[in-house]
């Protein structure tokens, strides 16, 4: 290796080692970015159920489901599926039914404005993003799987 491509070679792997570093906590922001996005959602349908309820009758046109059991779907997704996201618990499947219900909002309610479907598929990009790279390392997912696997190793020892 050459003077020159020696020095660039070695700061980009110094590049690549940070930005390693800061993937647990990027996932983290990203998972409570979502969250707060989903849960308020969530905590706004039961703060008015009436409302909801007037709203997934005459404004969403949710496809093959009645408006009061898309109603509870929905709101049910948003606020159960937010904890196990923000927990990072189950994370790849909360991210799995959000994105499913981001994307069921955006077909079911036509009168969205070209900004706010911009703002639908920012969260359907980020909880694919979730979906493809999981929770990380700062979830109870990964908490998980080391107590798993460290209880896997102790049975490998003792038998």
């Amino acid at each position: 290796m050459n003077a020159i491509a020696k020095p660039a070679v070695s700061a980009y792997q110094l590049l690549i080692r940070y930005s390693n570093l800061l993937q647990p906590l990027v996932l983290l922001l990203l998972r409570l970015w979502l969250v707060d996005v989903f849960f308020r959602s969530g905590l706004t349908k039961i703060d008015d159920w009436d409302i909801t309820l007037a709203l997934f009758t005459d404004e969403y046109h949710v496809p093959l489901l009645p408006p009061a059991v898309a109603a509870a779907m929905a709101t049910c997704g948003e606020l159960g599926l937010s904890v196990l996201l923000a927990l990072g618990l189950g994370g790849r499947f909360a991210a799995a039914g959000l994105f499913i219900l981001n994307a069921v909002a955006v077909i079911s309610y036509p009168a969205l404005n070209e900004a706010t479907r911009q703002f639908h598929y920012f969260w359907g990009a980020q909880l694919l993003t979730l979906l493809a790279f999981g929770s990380g390392a700062l979830s109870l997912d990964a908490w998980l799987k080391r107590w798993l696997s460290a209880r896997c190793e102790a049975c490998g020892k003792v038998n």
